[in-house]
């Protein structure tokens, strides 16, 4: 085998091995196993945790009652524009004991409770406090669910949704989605819960991921894009990026012997 073909063969094995095939690149391929149940995807309400944000409002025909539990958190919750760092102060933040701070009640451990739990415990309080506690209508609710996208997405960071729930679609498509050079196949989602940080393995190019246990992002997920071994080589993601890199690479290397070869 002469030369020239040789490296016609290793350029072409490059090119080949470098590129990104579509099935990899393609959201929901295949089609949809069909269930022979019907069940829930989230099945087990969230659990609050330490730096969980809680917008809590009292609704009552006597206004003296409302005046007297009323701060800049039911502020907050009729500004649909406010910002992440306003709800820091206008919101009641699960502090590093598990506890929120209640006007007139003080401190109230949450940890580990779902929202209803929550509504109910202070309910309870107000019975003790106010002699027509059932004329009192309490909502207590997250303040947005915060998550963070890192790795191969176009914009990484820490994000604020304010819906009552959010899937990892979304998630991604908040971080403005993955490139060309993330793995679509292998996004992972590390949650903390009361017993321990656990780890979810989601494949976005299956059509399944819809009916997946984890399709749903909790407040506090960290959702990891990681790179496809494409990128670590440097030398592109499509066959024409790659051809003009090998073709440089090419170009340095012959003007540098004739250099050699000239002196």
């Amino acid at each position: 085998m002469s030369m020239r073909k040789l490296i016609l063969l290793i350029v072409l094995a490059i090119i080949y091995s470098s590129c990104v095939p579509k099935k990899d690149l393609v959201y929901f391929q295949g089609e949809r196993e069909v269930k022979d149940s019907i069940y829930r995807l989230q099945n087990e309400p969230y659990r609050l945790q330490v730096n969980d944000m809680l917008y809590i409002d009292m609704k009552s025909s006597d206004p003296k009652l409302t005046d007297l539990f009323k701060n800049t958190t039911t502020q907050a919750g009729q500004n649909f524009q406010a910002s992440r760092e306003s709800l820091y102060f206008t919101t009641y933040s699960v502090d590093r004991h598990g506890n929120i701070q209640i006007p007139y009640i003080g401190d109230m451990n949450v940890l580990g409770y779902t929202e209803r739990e929550v509504r109910d415990k202070i309910q309870k309080e107000f019975e003790t406090y106010f002699i027509n506690s059932q004329d009192i209508f309490l909502t207590v609710k997250l303040a947005g669910i915060r998550f963070t996208v890192i790795g191969e997405v176009t914009s990484p960071g820490t994000i604020v949704a304010f819906q009552n729930e959010l899937n990892i679609v979304e998630a991604i498509a908040n971080a403005g989605d993955i490139p060309m050079t993330g793995n679509r196949k292998n996004v992972t989602v590390y949650r903390k819960e009361i017993d321990g940080t656990k780890k979810f393995t989601v494949d976005m190019t299956d059509i399944n991921t819809f009916d997946a246990e984890n399709f749903f992002i909790k407040p506090n997920d960290i959702v990891y894009v990681e790179p496809l071994k494409q990128k670590s080589w440097g030398t592109g993601t499509t066959g024409v990026q790659t051809l003009t890199t090998i073709l440089s690479v090419l170009s340095i290397l012959t003007t540098t012997i004739l250099l050699i070869e000239y002196l």
